[in-house]
């Protein structure tokens, strides 16, 4: 089927939370068709309707997706309504489905003034799904999947496919959901004519696992952020800042358009006192939670930083220091990283004014590094350990002190 020359389908704009929730949906009902064993489809998200199946360049089935609006069916009647319209591709007879993320009072099939039906999207035996619960449901596709083509999937394995999947739709979510911003027909067309093959998604799923932990751990980092920051924006959107929203959404949007070596070196910098791993949901609380509180504009431009006007770079940490005893122990671990981990070194001998999340005040570090290209020379090493050499100073810098420093220019 062509696309009309008249124009294309409205572009459909949501709330923060619908956004993040349509995406997650759209993926899990795509799986689950793969997994009934149909593998010619296209995903079309965000312009028939808020996701929609085609198959031959025909559309299958539209679908709207709601999140949080209330429990009674009555408050959904105009998106319903709107789910049953016949306009564009969504002829009369094509499959309309509506998805809630909460349990509603009465989830029958909605007959539009048109006579068009609007069925209530099933999971399992719940006519609704959460955001909480959704990643769960996907999973287990994938897993069945997984199954059936005669892969053995470990949790990490499992949750390395998801993340990569998620990935794969909440990127071009995003993309067309920029466009909208600039030019709404542009987003319209783009979002009509990149849609996501099945075959894509299968692609995916059997040939790329991960073989090297660096790459499923920067991964791993770049889902945990999307997911805390999903939530924090989610939750708790009606007592934020304009200011506070504003950073959490452009850090979102800086880690969504983030490589995977610049997501492992971002591993290293929230938490530089600690060899590179997965980083825990408290670290990353912390981290958005600094870089959210600070009264200065961050510079998101590859890893997320500060400078003043001397040009100095000031990083946000995860590192939380509330007592003065901290200090000594953090002191120790940064030693030990620096003295093992060559490329942590030449990060901080740019980024050498550390922020953490928490600390009682600031101090310095000095080490017995130069240069870390003099790490290997022995006899360089002999004269930083004698003293002989001027070493660099590592600046451990409370919140209140950077931004003193900072608004002073």
């Amino acid at each position: 089927m062509s696309v009309k020359s008249k124009g294309y389908p409205a572009t459909a704009v949501s709330t923060w939370s619908g956004y993040v929730y349509q995406g997650k949906i759209a993926l899990y009902h795509s799986l689950k068709l793969i997994h009934q064993g149909d593998l010619d489809f296209e995903l079309q998200l965000d312009s028939s309707d808020d996701f929609a199946i085609y198959k031959s360049g025909a559309l299958v089935s539209a679908h709207q997706v709601k999140a949080k609006i209330g429990t009674y069916k009555s408050e959904y009647i105009e998106a319903l309504e709107k789910s049953s319209t016949v306009e564009y591709d969504r002829v009369k007879g094509v499959s309309r489905y509506f998805h809630v993320s909460v349990q509603l009072n009465d989830t029958d099939d909605y007959t539009g003034n048109n006579n068009e039906l609007v069925k209530f999207y099933s999971y399992g035996n719940n006519k609704y799904c959460g955001l909480g619960e959704i990643e769960s449901l996907t999973k287990a596709v994938i897993k069945e999947i997984c199954s059936s083509n005669s892969i053995l999937l470990t949790d990490e394995l499992l949750h390395y496919n998801y993340c990569l999947l998620s990935e794969k739709i909440s990127t071009q979510a995003v993309a067309i959901h920029r466009m909208v911003q600039v030019d709404r027909e542009k987003a319209n067309k783009a979002a009509y004519e990149s849609r996501i093959t099945a075959q894509s998604l299968i692609d995916d799923i059997v040939n790329k696992n991960p073989y090297n932990n660096t790459e499923y751990y920067a991964i791993d980092l770049k889902a945990k952020l999307h997911s805390h920051l999903e939530d924090r924006l989610d939750q708790a959107l009606p007592g934020m800042s304009d200011a506070s929203y504003g950073r959490a959404r452009r850090l979102f949007e800086h880690i969504r358009d983030s490589e995977a070596g610049d997501m492992q070196t971002l591993c290293q910098l929230i938490k530089p006192s600690e060899r590179f791993s997965s980083i825990q949901k408290a670290d990353i609380r912390r981290y958005s939670g600094l870089i959210e509180d600070m009264s200065i504009e961050p510079i998101f431009k590859q890893f997320p930083h500060y400078l003043d006007s001397d040009k100095r770079f000031y990083l946000p940490t995860a590192l939380d220091l509330p007592f003065v005893d901290d200090h000594e122990g953090c002191t120790v671990d940064l030693l030990g990283e620096m003295d093992t981990n060559g490329d942590l070194l030449k990060l901080l001998f740019e980024y050498n004014n550390l922020i953490p999340s928490r600390s009682s005040e600031s101090f310095i570090i000095n080490t017995k590094f130069t240069h870390p290209n003099d790490l290997d020379d022995q006899q360089v090493r002999d004269r930083i350990d004698s003293n002989i050499l001027k070493s660099f100073c590592l600046s451990i810098v409370t919140k209140e002190d950077a931004e003193a420093r900072l608004n002073d220019k």
